[in-house]
């Protein structure tokens, strides 16, 4: 059980770390273009990840042909991820697309996971993911239901359905090359440095103007180093005792933490249903990490990673 405490936790602070992303893109110069603010991001934070992470050099030469195509496809899969969902945020807003984003991603990691290796999830897993998503929803979208929708623009949703899968693919690939003994911080500084040389040609075509200024160097660093570098050497380490399944589910507390922020931050105010979110999904991520109780004889025992779960 030590084990997966210990996986929970480096995921629920990188949880936090994500949560301070869209206050401090907010803080963006005005017109840098929403895919930019998110691949300078990446760029600066991936290759950093690359240059300092042990092992990153020559794990593709310790790797067969399928991990390195797998290296390649998490690569792309972490490059979708902010040429998607940034635009997305601008199409229907912060709401909508995290909600859409981040509530897809572990219904998609788990469809995705039991498609290739046939790792159907417990029970137990069903209803906190469930749970969570329920109470992400109501979270995120309360102030927006309780005072009247808008419509929502159907290209927004399919952008961050394409982020959610997108984050889904690369935990669920990183996941799979932890779990066959390569390095978690060689793993994600593989995919990350091969993403940054990916969205370069995004950031070079939007424009950089914006990083000359101080707000803007100060916003991409802010990105590079705690939302993209430490996070996700955080997720890294914590996948090795997490199902990938586990993780994305986890990392719903993202839009809590958002929603505080602005409750503390930016005094922003929420509706009782907010709360109520808040609630079921506080309870729902602590059904997930909480103890198991003792197997009886005769029940499964669900292993993770080659742990028992």
């Amino acid at each position: 059980m030590q084990n997966q405490t210990s996986g929970a936790t480096p995921i629920l602070i990188a949880s936090v770390l994500w949560g301070t992303t869209g206050t401090a893109s907010s803080l963006a110069p005005s017109g840098a273009p929403a895919a930019a603010v998110g691949s300078a991001g990446l760029a600066f934070g991936g290759l950093l990840l690359f240059l300092s992470s042990r092992g990153a050099r020559s794990l593709p030469a310790a790797c067969g042909g399928a991990e390195r195509w797998l290296l390649v496809l998490g690569a792309i899969a972490v490059a979708g991820y902010p040429v998607t969902f940034y635009p997305a945020v601008a199409r229907t807003g912060v709401a909508v697309a995290t909600v859409i984003a981040l509530g897809s991603a572990p219904v998609l990691t788990g469809l995705l996971a039991w498609l290739v290796g046939g790792d159907r999830p417990s029970s137990r897993r069903l209803c906190a993911t469930a749970g969570a998503v329920l109470g992400c929803t109501a979270l995120v979208l309360g102030p927006e239901l309780t005072d009247g929708a808008a419509p929502v623009d159907a290209v927004g949703v399919l952008l961050a359905v394409l982020a959610g899968l997108s984050y889904a693919v690369y935990a669920l690939i990183s996941g799979r090359l932890i779990a066959r003994g390569h390095s978690s911080g060689a793993v994600m500084g593989v995919m990350f440095g091969g993403a940054a040389l990916l969205v370069l040609p995004v950031l070079a075509a939007a424009g950089t103007q914006w990083l000359l200024t101080w707000r803007g160097t100060a916003v991409a660093l802010h990105l590079a180093l705690f939302t993209t570098f430490l996070a996700y050497r955080l997720f890294g380490h914590g996948l090795r005792h997490a199902s990938a399944q586990t993780a994305t589910t986890l990392t719903l507390a993202e839009p809590a933490v958002a929603a505080l922020m602005g409750v503390a931050v930016l005094g922003e105010r929420l509706p009782l249903l907010s709360w109520s979110g808040l609630a079921v999904l506080a309870l729902a991520l602590v059904l997930l990490t909480a103890p198991s109780r003792p197997l009886g004889r005769g029940e499964r025992v669900e292993i993770v990673h080659g742990e028992a779960a």
